[in-house]
């Protein structure tokens, strides 16, 4: 299948026009602005950052009665851990991304935009800088877009490498110059967004799909993947396999395939023992599940675990559990705003319990209190950060209990396959 997103040499504006760039966007122009907005509704197109909402739903949230200025925000604010696909977006196809965010702002009216990339980018932040101001000179971004009477002015700001700013309104806290930390919801950004007012906020991903829906219409997209799971997705694979990296493939796909066809297989010598599908937020999969299940929405739901942002975390049989789990609960008590009590106590003492079996202190009833600690993070805080700590703890723990128990018992890691 030809890529729909990754295309070669396509990151200066002339050779993205040989290819058919921004006529998507003369295209949208001409269309009426709820047009649009039903084209990519058709499409079944879902949010690549992690929720999975579809896309054309969240534009109609706009109100069309709101008065005063509407923004669309990007979120290229890529934090989590084994997710590099956004980054790689960027690099190779930055005006996919830009074209879609001109279409989005036309289809929500949205005269201002801003791509809120991650501050570590710094090499990406300034392709996309160079990239605006190509698209500006041409006149895809500005004033009077192509002589619609469209204004659209896109600008980018870079965070501080916060992984909460991933998190929409966190995102949006920070771009307005205050502490990134989640705002409680109601009201829900397409009400009062940035600055207060109606905003639509989507990922890198997500945006440049747009163009190609345009082109070809939402029923081409729609009928790419698996259902409601619909068009291709980017799966970032890492860890012991042949070819790690980045692969756009249909939703729908098995693992299987991903594994053995893209990725070459295993690396010698190495067996599978688990996966995170959608990042390290996800609860794992065992080898044996991973094996037998399709890489979408409703499959991996189906399976006990999430597609999430498509980072796919293979782990190999030399790799102990309880140290993975160790070296994720730091992360996620390092990034926790500390907001909410559940996340800012539970992910601290998540980590101080997996401390202890690290370090041969644990007993066995630390694993009942380290599954009771997350289970009681779950739903009660204002953002997801707790359920991300708490759903790779819960599985860990349901699937490789032996490991935590060798710890316990003999002060030494199995290594259970």
């Amino acid at each position: 299948m030809e890529n729909i997103l990754f295309k070669d040499n396509v990151a200066e504006i002339e050779a993205y026009f040989a290819g058919g760039g921004y006529k998507p966007l003369k295209k949208a122009l001409g269309l009426k602005p709820a047009d649009v907005i039903d084209e990519v509704k058709r499409s079944n197109l879902r949010g690549r950052g992690g929720a999975g909402f579809p896309a054309g739903l969240k534009w109609s949230f706009i109100s069309k009665d709101a008065e005063g200025p509407r923004y669309l925000v990007c979120n290229a604010d890529e934090g989590e851990p084994g997710t590099f696909k956004d980054r790689e977006l960027i690099r190779k196809n930055p005006h996919a991304l830009i074209e879609g965010m001109a279409i989005a702002a036309y289809a929500i009216g949205a005269g201002h935009g801003y791509i809120y990339i991650r501050g570590e980018f710094a090499a990406e932040a300034e392709l996309l800088e160079k990239a605006i101001a190509a698209a500006r000179a041409k006149g895809f971004i500005g004033k009077n877009i192509l002589g619609s009477g469209f204004n659209f002015e896109l600008f980018t700001h870079r965070g501080a490498g916060a992984y909460i700013c991933g998190e929409e309104t966190a995102l949006l806290e920070s771009l307005e110059g205050f502490k990134g930390q989640p705002r409680l919801k109601p009201p829900f950004p397409a009400i009062k967004g940035l600055f207060g007012c109606p905003t639509v906020i989507n990922n890198v991903e997500t945006l440049a799909a747009v163009p190609a829906i345009i082109e070809k219409g939402g029923d081409w997209y729609a009928a790419i993947g698996n259902g409601k799971s619909a068009g291709t997705k980017l799966f970032c694979v890492s860890g012991a396999v042949s070819k790690p990296g980045v692969y756009e493939l249909p939703l729908g796909v098995t693992f299987r395939e991903l594994l053995e066809k893209s990725c070459g297989g295993m690396k010698a010598g190495k067996r599978l023992k688990a996966v995170l599908p959608g990042g390290s937020s996800t609860p794992a999969l065992t080898a044996e599940e991973a094996l037998a299940v399709k890489l979408d929405y409703e499959s991996l739901a189906a399976a006990g675990s999430m597609l999430g942002s498509g980072a796919v975390i293979v782990i190999d049989d030399s790799q102990c559990m309880v140290k993975l789990l160790q070296v994720l609960s730091r992360f996620y008590h390092h990034e926790s705003c500390g907001q909410c009590t559940p996340c800012r106590e539970g992910c601290g003492w998540i980590e101080k319990i997996l401390n202890r079996f690290e370090e041969g202190r644990a007993g066995r009833n630390d694993i009942d209190t380290l599954y009771s600690v997350a289970e009681g993070m779950m739903g009660r805080t204002i953002c997801p950060l707790a359920d991300a700590m708490a759903m790779p703890v819960m599985s860990f723990v349901k699937k490789f209990r032996a490991e935590f128990e060798a710890h316990a018992d003999g002060k030494t890691c199995a290594k259970a396959p």
